[in-house]
């Protein structure tokens, strides 16, 4: 398998404080490498090691066949990175801010232009372009970093926590640039907070606590380590939750769960429960708003790996 970024054994210390213990990553090409993990697991620092911006005290790791450290110079020229907030110069225009990266990548000026006028498009920037970024809105101002990490056309590119502070729908509008990314070859290290995000755009994903992995997989694989299927059944009317709870233990045979109001769920050991309660609720008239099979959520997982339940923002320097 042809790799876009490698790593094996990163280690990184701080003083006395162990950010990495020995930590593999690798990505193939044109896929997203999800890194999760609580505050301070090590994450930011095993993505500074990759952009060459630290040097690991042990270990080895290469993007695009080279090494971060001895050829850290040609590594840089096949990345692209945006960290988990927005970097631009707020005082220079949209373009300004584009055409000094391209210069800075020893662009000529036609060219950098070109290039900033057909990424403010593919942001959706474009009627923006000539406004200082300090008038952008978060989310424009998100964009506009993104686009800045592109300029290089990189074929590996780290976005760490690329979505922190943006409201729902402007991080749909991340998720989709991403998803082009993809499309295009490119290859992505994505760590994040939000879960959903993992699980929405990772093809494989490496959970990170105290500086070891401590797992890896595909988003379904994770979820089997939590357990099987768990079947979900919300009653139209409240006063027959009594009812849908006896049928679904029938199902199930195992204990029920109330997760929310109004709605009982319980694992089961097959799709074929699905069948059997929808015919059971229907001899018994119920009527529901909500029946689904599902596997446990990524955060279900999470917590079951680190003790955790949500991921939070980085505040020290692993």
């Amino acid at each position: 398998m042809a790799y876009a970024f490698e790593a094996e054994g990163l280690v990184k210390r701080f003083g006395a404080t162990t950010a990495l213990a020995g930590v593999d990553l690798a990505a193939a090409e044109g896929t997203v490498l999800g890194v999760l993990g609580p505050n301070g697991a090590g994450k930011t620092t095993a993505v500074r090691i990759l952009a060459t911006l630290l040097r690991p005290d042990e270990g080895r790791a290469t993007v695009a066949g080279l090494d971060v450290v001895h050829q850290a110079a040609q590594v840089r020229r096949q990345i692209g990175l945006t960290g988990q907030y927005a970097s631009v110069d707020e005082d220079l225009t949209g373009t300004e801010n584009l055409v000094l990266i391209g210069r800075l990548l020893d662009l000529s000026k036609r060219d950098a232009l070109a290039r900033a006028r057909h990424l403010l498009g593919q942001f959706d920037l474009s009627e923006a372009a000539g406004r200082p970024a300090k008038h952008y809105s978060g989310g424009m101002r998100r964009r506009l970093d993104l686009a800045a990490s592109l300029v290089g056309r990189p074929s590996v590119i780290y976005l760490d926590e690329p979505t922190t502070g943006l409201d729902p729908a402007k991080r749909d509008d991340v998720w989709r640039l991403v998803r082009g990314l993809v499309e295009d070859g490119t290859t992505v290290l994505l760590t994040t907070q939000y879960l959903e995000e993992a699980d929405a755009l990772a093809d494989d994903i490496t959970v990170i606590d105290h500086g070891r992995v401590i797992a890896h997989g595909t988003p379904a694989d994770l979820k089997q380590v939590v357990g099987g299927l768990t079947l979900v059944v919300r009653p139209t009317e409240a006063a027959q939750l009594g009812a849908v709870r006896e049928l679904l233990g029938q199902v199930s045979g195992k204990p029920v769960d109330s997760p929310a109001r109004g709605v009982l769920s319980a694992p089961v050991e097959s799709d074929r429960a699905l069948t059997a309660l929808v015919r059971r609720l229907d001899e018994a008239q119920i009527a529901v708003t909500e029946l689904s099979l599902r596997l446990p959520s990524l955060d279900e997982v999470f917590f079951s790996l680190t003790g955790t339940r949500e991921l939070t923002a980085e505040e020290s320097a692993a």
